[in-house]
């Protein structure tokens, strides 16, 4: 069984009871922000409400309501002053990300007509040093910070948007299994990944399977199971003819029913080991292991359009950030630096699988490949290009430490023709010259593939670094 649920994100109003008996109202107007507040999530959350809290034991149970929740993050809308004691619990017990929010209700207040009473409405931000001090003397990772005028609802609304899908990208490697299939590509130094530094980093499971289990699969796909999944590769693809490239070859309806078979056995092999993604590579000699799996692109790239990562050279890191390229936003493709274009001041990015064909700027193609370059076997490929626009790198890579490290870099995609080879390329160009970019971003020594997606994803990104604990390094 996958685990496919929503994050779930728990909201939490906070006051100060000493008012109450003060000031008739104060209490039931300051827990409104919390209900305002609401509007923000997205439908792709599942928001928890745990009351109001506004003394100790009011804390306690609500933190209690959030560990039996199993909570992702916890947003505290903060009304007005507060002690620090009501943050106490979550910043001790609590560990997942925590978002201490103070939206104002005025964004200017007229001096002259200010009463205590309006202060004490406006008090958003006044416990907000006490509570990160708290954070910070507890040894608790810091919060996050909102802090803006209540009328200030587009900014509002896409700070916690950036964060909501941060969330949902740590979410999505919480009780998950990463399938590792086969070995790394013999030679690949940097695709080496310590399983277990891995499931310390992301808090997923690696789970170790034999191709013994994919041929099984392969080989008892029905005739019906077959036909669907060639009926779906048809529509879903653009069937090319041989190109000019002499290692292309005419796509024979053999290739797409081999190709299909294939698929269905992957599907199999995902939902039966409930993968979240899966990083793969087997080098064969001429036998039944080496035809699976020189044919898993089209499948492995229907999977990853799914949602359901794959990584081919057994490339464990780029699946992780696959992953978090998908759950942000960003689609997510396999993809490592090609020729560069000093003219155009372009560099191409792109691979021969696999791929995530939501983001392509057109109908995906399918090529027949008579051999794959620096590989065995033949067959079908994919080949296309990334909508033009914003774009984003992401590499997950080792330090010299051992530690699990991120690299990303922002782009732009632009139009253009592409090598016409069975692969998929992106034409990405920079803020700076594309030869200093490429130098800048071999120094902070990624691996050598990476998640392209489309948009800029880099504050996304850098939330998601913060809340996981991952050292993040941007170019």
């Amino acid at each position: 069984m996958r685990h496919t649920e929503k994050p779930k994100i728990g909201i939490i109003g906070m006051g100060h009871f000493v008012y109450w008996p003060q000031f008739n109202g104060l209490k039931e107007e300051l827990m409104q922000k919390q209900k305002n507040f609401r509007q923000y999530f997205s439908d792709s959350s599942q928001i928890i409400d745990l009351g109001f809290a506004d003394d100790i034991d009011s804390a306690f149970i609500a933190l209690k309501k959030a560990q039996a929740a199993d909570l992702d993050a916890l947003f505290i809308i903060m009304s007005t002053y507060i002690t620090s004691a009501v943050v106490f619990p979550f910043a001790k017990y609590l560990k997942i990300p925590q978002i201490l929010v103070g939206l104002q209700p005025l964004s200017k207040l007229d001096f002259n007509k200010t009463t205590t009473y309006i202060q004490l409405c406006n008090d958003d931000i006044c416990s907000m040093p006490e509570f990160t001090g708290v954070y910070e003397r507890l040894g608790a990772p810091p919060p996050f910070l909102i802090v803006d005028a209540a009328q200030n609802t587009e900014r509002i609304k896409c700070r916690v948007a950036e964060l909501e899908r941060a969330i949902t990208a740590l979410a999505a490697f919480k009780y998950s299994k990463f399938g590792y299939l086969g070995h790394t590509y013999d030679g690949m130094y940097d695709m080496n990944t310590d399983p277990t530094a891995f499931s310390k980093t992301f808090g997923a499971h690696v789970k170790m399977l034999e191709m013994c289990e994919l041929a099984e699969y392969v080989q008892s796909a029905t005739d019906t199971e077959v036909k669907q999944k060639a009926d779906e590769i048809k529509s879903v693809f653009d069937i090319r003819e041989p190109s000019n490239d002499p290692l292309t070859d005419f796509v024979e309806e053999s290739d797409i029913l081999w190709s299909a078979r294939t698929a269905v056995g992957l599907d199999k092999l995902v939902e039966n080991n409930g993968l979240t993604a899966l990083a793969y590579y087997y080098k064969g000699e001429n036998n039944f292991y080496e035809r699976i799996a020189s044919n898993l692109i089209i499948g492995n790239s229907l999977l990853t359009s799914r949602g359901i990562p794959l990584a081919g050279e057994a490339d464990l890191k780029t699946a992780a950030a696959m992953l978090i390229m998908n759950k942000i936003g960003g689609g997510g493709s396999f993809a490592e630096l090609h020729p560069f274009d000093i003219t155009d001041d372009i560099v191409l990015i792109g691979h021969d699988g696999p791929h995530n064909i939501n983001i392509s700027a057109d109908k995906p193609i399918i090529r027949k490949l008579k051999k794959f370059h620096g590989k065995s076997g033949s067959g079908i490929s994919v080949e296309f290009k990334l909508k033009t626009g914003d774009v984003t790198l992401l590499s997950c890579s080792v330090d010299r430490n051992g530690n699990l490290k991120l690299i990303s870099s922002a782009a732009e995609s632009v139009s253009g023709a592409i090598p016409q080879t069975g692969n998929t390329n992106t034409k990405c160009k920079f803020d700076i010259s594309v030869t200093e970019w490429i130098e800048k971003w071999c120094n902070a020594g990624p691996t050598h593939h990476l998640a392209l997606g489309t948009g800029d994803r880099r504050k996304e990104i850098e939330l998601f670094a913060k809340m996981a604990d991952i050292n993040l390094i941007q170019i």
